[in-house]
């Protein structure tokens, strides 16, 4: 199969004729267990101020940038429509301008073990966009979950970081990266169901191009980065892997669908990320990092698994799946 050929379409679309749902999880798996490091090497390469935040948060997506330009144009991809544009646009802003950025900042204070569970949140807040999103109708079970997932999360926050007088501002950036990258995870998942999975990263890092190599540029400038060896692999690792190829799994999971379900698989993350954390950067996983980790993914598990698949009448049609509506692909 051509590289290109998972831009698809209503029937034909590889994604959706996949035989087991299980494939759509397996890929999603892939993207998850990629960005599990992102955290804890993020960490690394702000640390003691080798790298900037800033210089670390853009220059990962010009990395990833030059990369899709280069793969966009091997394979002669045709370029999106004027309202995929639009979406891409709400793509690049919450997972390639937004989490990064935001997240960068928020690690040159935080641990990366606190970041790992505030982030825990990530699963039931993409639920609950791809739920507004789509139209569909979710019980109270589902409200209570997330609410309760959220409130648990600040709870953690702020024990971890001595009361909720103590919080930090970076628990602020942490959970607007949340929010961030929920918007830009669901519009992918419905995006990579008409431009293909990895085109849909690549466009909207293409997108976002101009912005990120300006911040970067500047960055450069104003305190020219002196990181260490291992600075700079993570700085690598974030841009190839974090930024670039770990979306293509991810993307392509979320296009298989559907979106509620594959997003479960986040509930991974933090505990792989607190793994890597103890592991590479030997942050100690306290009791109270344990409990309020396993709070926020038990109550963000309870309101991924029990949204309904229930849609607005006038949004399906009988005999149409109801989880994503599907629209004509964009050939390439």
């Amino acid at each position: 199969m051509r590289l290109h050929s998972s831009a698809i379409a209503d029937k034909s679309s590889p994604l959706l004729q996949q035989k087991s749902p299980r494939q759509g999880l397996l890929w999603g798996f892939i993207g998850v267990a990629t960005f599990s490091l992102t955290v804890p090497l993020t960490r690394i390469a702000v640390v003691d101020g080798g790298l900037g935040a800033l210089f670390v948060g853009s220059g990962r997506a010009v990395v990833a940038g030059v990369l899709a330009i280069l793969a966009l144009g091997m394979t002669r991809q045709r370029l999106p429509r004027a309202k995929q544009w639009l979406r891409l646009t709400v793509v690049a802003g919450g997972i390639v301008i937004g989490f990064p950025m935001l997240t960068s900042y928020a690690l040159t204070v935080s641990t990366a073990s606190h970041g790992a569970v505030v982030i825990a949140t990530l699963p039931a807040a993409t639920a609950v966009v791809a739920v507004l999103r789509i139209g569909e109708r979710p019980g109270a079970v589902f409200w209570t979950a997330t609410v309760g997932g959220s409130i648990a999360a600040v709870v953690f926050a702020a024990v971890h970081s001595g009361g909720a007088s103590s919080l930090n501002w970076s628990d602020l950036l942490f959970v607007t990266a949340v929010i961030a990258a929920a918007c830009g995870y669901a519009e992918g998942g419905l995006l990579a169901r008409e431009l293909g999975a990895w085109q849909t990263i690549s466009w909207s890092l293409v997108l976002s191009l101009p912005v990120m190599m300006t911040l970067a540029s500047i960055s450069a400038i104003n305190a020219p980065p002196t990181g260490t060896g291992a600075q700079w692999a993570a700085f690598v690792y974030l841009g190839v892997m974090s930024m670039f190829l770990g979306f293509f799994a991810w993307y392509r999971g979320l296009g298989i669908g559907p979106v509620s379900r594959v997003s479960q698989v986040q509930l991974l993350q933090p505990v792989m990320s607190l793994a890597w954390a103890a592991l590479l950067i030997g942050e100690s996983v306290t009791l109270v990092t344990v409990i309020g980790a396993g709070v926020v993914i038990l109550c963000a598990g309870v309101a991924v698994n029990s949204r309904l698949v229930k849609v607005s009448a006038d949004r399906t049609k009988p005999g149409k799946p109801a989880e994503v509506p599907s629209t004509s692909a964009q050939r390439t």
